[in-house]
C-alpha cells in the first residue's frame, strides 16, 4: 500500500530566518494522526536564510540525521565536535544521553537541508556525531547507501561510513529522465520516499517535487524519473 502525500498538504511555518515543511508533527505542529511512520519519527525540510540558525539546544535519545541539499551547515556542539556540512554531504548524530548543539547557515547564501529523526533500539548510549561526503557520481543512476544500522541490521545494503541504533537504511539517489531503480524490502518492512526534486513514479504512483510516499506491504519498489531527479529513501523496521 502506498500513502501518496502531496507537497502543499505538508505543514508550512515561515519563520522569516526560517521556511520549513514539517512531515509528521513538530513543534507547534500537532496531529495525533501523524506523529510517525515506524520507527520515523521526524523529517523536516528546512530554508534557512544567510547568517541564521538554531540556537543552542539539546536532544537525547534519537538518531538524528542531516542531508545538505544546498548551501553550508555549521554544527558545533558541547561534545567538542565542530563541522562544516557541504552539498551531497550526509550528518549523524546519536543523541543518546544527551548532547547540546547549535546548527547555522554560516554563509550569505540560503542554507537547504533535509533533518530526519530516527528512534533508536536503544536509550542511554553515549553521544556521536559524523559526517561524510558523497559525491554525485556515487548516487548517479543507483541508491547509494549513505546511512546504515550499527551493529547487526539489515542485510540489503553494503555498510555505510555513518550507521545509526536502528534497522534503518537511508538511500540517495540522482536519476536521468526515464531512469529506473528498483529497491527489494524483507517482509513487514517499511520504505519511505521523498522527492526532493524532479518527477518519479513509484510502482506507478506519480511524486512531484515535495511529495511523499509511505510505503507499507511492496515487497518491490520501482522508481522511474519522469524528470531528472533527486531522491530520499528510508527503508524502516
Amino acid at each position: 500500500m502506498i500513502q501518496h502525500i502531496k507537497s502543499a498538504e505538508r505543514y508550512h511555518a515561515d519563520h522569516g530566518w526560517l521556511s520549513t515543511w514539517h512531515h509528521f508533527s513538530f513543534n507547534d505542529y500537532f496531529d495525533p494522526d501523524n506523529v510517525s511512520f515506524g520507527a520515523l519519527r521526524v523529517f523536516n525540510e528546512d530554508i534557512v536564510q544567510a547568517r541564521s540558525g538554531f540556537p543552542p539546544h539539546s536532544h537525547r535519545d534519537m538518531e538524528i540525521v542531516t542531508y545538505v541539499l544546498s548551501g553550508e551547515l555549521e554544527h558545533e556542539d558541547n561534545q567538542g565536535n565542530r563541522g562544516h556540512i557541504l552539498p551531497g554531504e550526509v550528518q549523524v548524530m546519536s543523541a543518546g544521553t544527551g548532547i547540546a548543539h547549535a546548527e547555522r547557515n554560516p554563509s550569505d547564501a540560503p542554507l537547504h537541508l533535509l533533518q530526519i529523526w530516527i528512534v533508536p533500539r536503544t536509550r542511554g548510549l553515549a553521544p556521536r556525531w559524523e559526517q561524510h561526503r558523497f559525491s554525485p557520481d556515487e548516487r548517479r543512476g543507483t541508491l547509494l547507501p549513505v546511512v546504515t544500522p550499527a551493529g547487526s541490521g539489515a542485510t540489503h545494503a553494503s555498510p555505510s561510513k555513518l550507521q545509526i541504533d536502528q534497522d534503518a537504511t537511508f538511500f540517495v539517489a540522482s536519476l536521468a529522465p526515464g531512469q529506473t531503480v528498483t529497491h527489494a524490502a524483507e517482509a513487514g518492512r517499511r520504505a519511505y520516499v521523498f522527492a526532493i526534486s524532479g518527477a518519479l513514479d513509484v510502482n506507478g504512483v506519480a511524486l512531484e517535487t515535495g511529495d511523499q510516499a509511505r510505503i507499507t506491504g511492496d515487497a518491490t519498489l520501482t522508481l522511474t524519473a519522469r524528470a531528472a531527479s533527486e531522491l530520499i529513501l528510508i527503508d524502516l523496521p
